[in-house]
């Protein structure tokens, strides 16, 4: 049975799929959702394989992005990072039935704004394991485009 937050995930990714086109080839109707867990991306145009990552939250007001959004696993963003590997990120924030969507190419994402959380205590279920935040101070003037609602 899936948690209320793993709920929201999915609708942000379905929201994507259903309403956004595919910034590579132009293409509307062609995101799917990529299987759960996979590693740094959410959707695939299947078209033209470009790939995206989505970040879905409760916001009380759409119209402000927050400062900081909870990311992944650190361990696979730091490794693509220090490749040059930047996936795009889709932000969807939703108050009800108002949503909003927010786009971060990968062009204006650097390491800076990726900021490693601290690992789980050895008494977790996951121990050990370390997420990241994003920090869209860093981005919200210069890269963070509204695409819809």
């Amino acid at each position: 049975m899936p948690t209320t937050k793993q709920l929201l995930g999915s609708s942000g990714e379905t929201l994507i799929c259903k309403r956004c086109s595919c910034p590579k080839c132009k293409r509307s109707r062609t995101f799917k959702r990529l299987p759960t867990n996979f590693k740094c991306a959410d959707v695939i145009c299947d078209f033209c394989g470009f790939l995206a990552q989505v970040k879905t939250l409760n916001r009380r007001n759409v119209e402000c992005v927050p400062q900081r959004v909870t990311g992944a696993a650190w361990e696979p963003q730091a490794s693509r990072m220090a490749s040059g590997i930047y996936f795009p990120v889709y932000f969807v924030l939703v108050n009800g039935s108002r949503r909003a969507v927010y786009y971060l190419s990968a062009d204006h994402q650097n390491p800076a704004m990726f900021k490693p959380r601290q690992p789980l205590s050895s008494q977790a279920r996951r121990a050990g394991w370390q997420g990241f935040e994003y920090d869209l101070s860093l981005v919200i003037d210069a890269g963070l485009v509204r695409l819809a609602e």
